[in-house]
């Protein structure tokens, strides 16, 4: 019977993008693999129908953080039912290895392999750990991410991100299109600075790209249609790559997936983290690029004219330029040939 890796984990897109290009490499490689989630959050939007996965599993859990009272044990006693059930998975599909990708789903795999000492690799999307990833990392094979981190067993590699973004690379040379992307969900203080700056740009003879998320569309739409400026305006799309590509400067969050997919199109950014991110991560992976003068760093409670100012005056050719050397492709590759390298010298000495 063949080895089976388990990849595990999700809750919000970062995480699933990360176990979905792991699962499409283990399909160039003929590797059979496994997923193992939640019934919250995304997981199920993402992998309940993916023919990648030769099974998954949908547990009962949620998230600990920030649970009080009753509310904490039921959440705890459904991470131990999910534990148990974890471990008979991991049995029954003989599996060689965990590949943890972070969030509350990740939970019952890892501590499941911990149990029945099944090797157990983790990917940090983030430049501050989660809260598991932390509690993990002691007890992991291999810690991989794309930003540094000093942990003895960690391994830096590009982040894996599809190729796509890397194929509609450009170097940009001016501004003449903006990119507002405020989320599926809508960033509403994205939102709102580009209504403000909306006629600036017009007047500059820019053009704006904005993805407003679904609740917020119907709103931008008759905004918009009041301000006379002619747009491209979308609640939300699956080909942002090709956005991307038409733009030349972008307004977004400072997620980990969004911020090298930005980086891997050399598109120069103004990082507008989400300020209620677990601990402030998306700060933190602002401020990786932000301080090589890779970007601006904007907090939206100080969103202002101002901002669009020094946007505007951003060397665009430089960062451009530089973002293409912060990463390069096969991430999901450099990721996937380690942990096999690990299992065949497991393997070998017992």
């Amino acid at each position: 019977m063949k080895r089976t890796i388990a990849i595990s984990g999700g809750g919000t897109g970062g995480h699933l993008a990360i176990a979905r290009a792991l699962m499409l490499e283990c399909q160039k490689q003929g590797i059979p693999c496994i997923f193992i989630g939640s019934q919250s959050g995304q997981d199920k939007l993402w992998f309940e129908h993916e023919n990648g996965f030769e099974a998954v599993y949908f547990l009962k859990t949620s998230g600990v953080v920030n649970q009080r009272g009753l509310g904490l044990f039921k959440t705890l006693s459904s991470q131990f039912s999910a534990f148990i059930e974890a471990q008979k998975i991991l049995k029954k599909h003989n599996t060689s290895c965990v590949f943890s990708v972070g969030g509350y789903s990740s939970a019952p795999a890892s501590f499941a392999s911990l149990r029945l000492k099944i090797p157990l690799f983790i990917h940090e999307q983030n430049a501050i750990k989660g809260t598991l990833n932390k509690l993990l990392s002691p007890f992991a094979q291999t810690i991989f991410g794309s930003f540094a981190d000093k942990h003895r067993n960690f391994v830096q590699t590009p982040y894996p991100i599809q190729d796509i973004f890397f194929q509609y690379k450009r170097i940009r040379q001016n501004i003449k299109c903006v990119l507002f992307i405020g989320g599926s969900q809508g960033a509403v203080a994205i939102n709102n600075f580009a209504l403000q700056i909306a006629p600036l740009l017009h007047q500059r003879g820019i053009h704006i790209i904005h993805q407003s998320g679904e609740r917020d569309y119907e709103r931008l739409r008759a905004e918009y249609a009041k301000l006379q400026i002619p747009i491209t305006l979308f609640a939300f799309t699956k080909d942002l790559a090709s956005q991307m590509q038409e733009a030349d400067l972008c307004f977004a969050r400072a997620g980990a997936s969004s911020v090298w997919e930005m980086c891997a199109n050399a598109l120069p950014c103004v990082y507008i983290p989400y300020p209620y991110a677990a601990g402030n991560h998306q700060y933190h992976n602002a401020l990786f690029f932000t301080q090589k003068k890779l970007g601006l760093l904007a907090p939206q409670e100080q969103l202002s004219l101002e901002t669009l100012n020094q946007a505007l005056s951003l060397d665009i050719h430089s960062i451009s330029q530089r973002l293409q050397e912060e990463i390069s492709q096969g991430g999901a590759k450099i990721i996937l040939d380690h942990i096999l390298e690990h299992i065949h010298s497991h393997t070998i000495k017992h």
